[in-house]
């Protein structure tokens, strides 16, 4: 009988860990030719802001990632990606860069002693360039950062 209690104790506490499992969320309906990985329950807010759009991709408080698409200046991702980066790196809470790849990157910030991490995802389709990086509100770990990273990359 003990043993029933402690294991339906393991799985309910295994069950309410686990985390919602993404699945392809299309983003043409809003204006980009994009899928990501995204939580089911996953709000989607949208701004044309006439030179870029601006998509907000949220659900609770660990998924939180904003896109911001525009005419490209420049094609060359690295270009792109450098400039992101030394943008990024020139703020005052800046930490350390985390992950760095040919299209993106994941950094700490610093405020005090809380670390918050973000991340930058490039990438150039048609005449359109397109920035992901973690909205803008909220603190968001390592693991929420590196998740939210890959359900981006295209």
């Amino acid at each position: 009988m003990k043993y029933g209690i402690a294991f339906l104790m393991l799985l309910f506490l295994v069950s309410c860990s686990k985390e919602e499992a993404k699945k392809p969320l299309n983003l043409l309906q809003y204006g980009l030719p994009v899928t990501i990985q995204a939580p089911d329950s996953a709000k989607v807010k949208t701004s044309d802001m006439g030179i870029f759009k601006d998509i907000s991709v949220t659900s609770g408080d660990n998924y939180s990632v904003q896109i911001f698409a525009s005419t490209a200046i420049n094609v060359d991702i690295l270009k792109i990606k450098t400039d992101q980066l030394n943008t990024v790196q020139n703020t005052p809470y800046f930490s350390k860069l985390v992950r760095e790849e040919d299209q993106g990157f994941i950094f700490e910030n610093k405020i005090d002693s809380t670390s918050n991490y973000s991340f930058r995802y490039i990438q150039v389709m048609g005449d359109q360039e397109i920035i992901y990086q973690t909205g803008m509100s909220g603190i968001f770990s390592l693991e929420d950062v590196e998740e939210m990273y890959e359900s981006v990359k295209q």
